[in-house]
């Protein structure tokens, strides 16, 4: 997605993106029994998807001006953010870990932007992909709670489904001015990151149906492990201290409220 998203622009890949995966979760979905969603459950398909079409857009958009590791690591505050929402619009009671927490999430957070001062000539690049990255987590964060909703409604070929033809129904209105036909050079990495984003989602839905979120929660941190050495490979990226540390805090924070808040640790599938 970064190579992609650096060569044709944010736009145009999760437009094509969001096509492609229309086509192939719509065949997964129609050749099984299925049947079209009540009305209340359509408008929670609608209302989700707008969240993550700003999801995608601000996260891959800031993913092209920051290192892997740096964009994974700030993307794990989240759950810590889905906290303060939860009791906001939920009204459940944050306990004294999940403060903790987020006091650890937000420090890690500063530790992460602080390292990207020290590269000055980059500074303002990064501080744009820093600030997208955030805003992604923000709407990312209400994304988690109608997630669980979500879940308790519909079964999870039909959410992949109507989330792929809904983002691409969004993508496509303003496609006269913004479009561009792919290469044929782009359409196997395309068909790639299509691939692995629906199995990334059909994967953790499998997973956890099958063993407990405890055991579960902390493997999703080894993303940024693979971030730091995908990271290295393919784009020659450096890892400072500093986003280790904040990295390292911001997961503390996140495995401290998974376990004082059980509703966290329900499962939700990957969006990016």
């Amino acid at each position: 997605m970064k190579t992609l998203v650096i060569t044709l622009g944010v736009y145009n890949v999760v437009l094509w993106r969001s096509m492609l995966a229309t086509v192939v979760s719509g065949s997964v979905w129609f050749s099984g029994p299925w049947a079209w969603p009540q009305r209340s459950v359509l408008k929670l398909h609608v209302l989700r998807s707008v969240l993550i079409a700003i999801v995608l857009l601000t996260f891959f958009w800031g993913l092209a001006r920051l290192p892997l590791a740096d964009a994974i690591g700030l993307s794990f505050i989240a759950p810590l953010l889905a906290l303060f929402l939860a009791a906001v619009f939920l009204g459940e009671r944050i306990g004294r870990p999940a403060i903790w927490a987020s006091l650890a999430g937000m420090v890690g957070v500063a530790f992460i932007m602080g390292g990207q001062f020290e590269l000055v000539e980059y500074s303002r690049e990064t501080m744009q992909g820093t600030i997208a990255v955030l805003l992604s987590t923000l709407f990312y964060a209400f994304n988690l709670i109608l997630a669980r909703k979500q879940a308790q409604l519909a079964k999870p070929t039909e959410i992949m489904f109507f989330q792929s033809l809904l983002l691409a129904i969004f993508f496509l209105l303003p496609a006269p001015w913004l479009a561009v036909t792919l290469a044929q050079e782009h359409w196997l990495a395309l068909v790639g990151v299509t691939a692995l984003s629906l199995s990334g989602q059909f994967l953790m839905s499998w997973s956890y149906a099958r063993a407990e979120a405890q055991y579960l929660i902390p493997t999703e941190y080894s993303a940024f492990v693979w971030a730091i050495l995908l990271g290295w490979v393919f784009f020659d990226e450096g890892v400072v201290w500093t986003t280790l540390i904040g990295a390292g805090l911001i997961i503390a924070g996140c495995l401290i409220a998974a376990r004082s808040n059980a509703k966290l640790s329900e499962p939700i599938e990957a969006t990016v």
